[in-house]
Formats: C-alpha cells, structure tokens, sequence
C-alpha cells in the first residue's frame, strides 16, 4: 500500500451568500450549489469576487440549507468561508449584449462556513473544535454552538 501525497489550495475571506439552489443532474449525485461574492480590498473601497460553489462539507450543507430562506428573501447573509479546489470554466454567451463572447467564472467547493450573520445580526459561528486550525475546544463554546444554531434556525 503507498501513501497518497497532495498538497490543498484553500482560500477564506469572508461575503455574501447568493443563489442558494439544489441540484440535480441528469447523471450523478445531486448537489447543493451557492454563489458567494467575496470581499476584498480597503473597507472603503471594497471591491468583490463571485465565486459559483458545490457545497461540500457536510456542516457546511446544513448551514447553507438553513440559509436559503434568507436568501430567497433577499435579506443580506454574510458568512466567513474556507473555499477549496479553485477552478476556471469557461462558457460562451448564448443571450443578451454578450452573445457569442467568451465568458468564465470561478468555480470552487465550499468546504466550511466559520461564522454566519443575517442582516447584521450573529446567528451561527461554529465550534472551534470543527476548525482544523484551532484545535482548543472548550464547553462554552458547544453550548455557544447550540445557541447559535437555534437563532439560525429562527431566522
């Protein structure tokens, strides 16, 4: 038996979440998908990236199913995100002032969501023991979880 040797390209930041939406194709799995608009930039002037994101971490899908509402509703859903397996696909145009041009988008998994706000409001920041970089996990923060998952669950 080898070892398997790969090397993670991840990125975080923090924006907001778009177009939340199942999916199902015609062959395979079906999916949940979400668009986020990723900020960046000095506060005053704060440019976004619009990444398209198969959500693939299993907290990451419940917490992005517990969103849609929000969403839908159109009400501003900022969460702090760790994206993996950035990507490039390219399309071409089929309607509108763009027809027939090239196009691209950013596409990426979304691995896991840190923390969630709903129209300014904290409703969600995760257990730092789910955090693979902070490993220090304490009672206080289990029971902070619950609370914040029965907010999300309200909003």
């Amino acid at each position: 038996m080898s070892d398997s040797n790969f090397f993670d390209l991840h990125t975080q930041g923090l924006g907001y979440l778009n177009r939340v939406r199942h999916v199902q194709p015609k062959r395979g799995q079906d999916f949940w998908a979400c668009d986020i608009a990723a900020l960046s930039g000095p506060t005053d002037d704060v440019s976004t990236t619009r990444f398209d994101c198969r959500v693939s971490g299993a907290d990451a899908v419940k917490l992005v199913k517990k969103c849609q509402q929000a969403v839908d509703e159109d009400r501003k859903v900022l969460i702090g995100f760790r994206l993996g397996d950035l990507w490039i696909d390219t399309f071409v145009y089929k309607h509108g002032d763009r027809a027939g041009e090239t196009g691209f988008a950013l596409k990426a998994r979304l691995l896991y969501i840190g923390w969630i706000k709903i129209d300014g409001e904290w409703v969600y920041t995760a257990d730092s023991s789910a955090n693979p970089a902070d490993e220090d996990a304490s009672q206080d923060e289990s029971e902070s979880e619950t609370e914040d998952e029965a907010a999300l669950a309200q909003a």
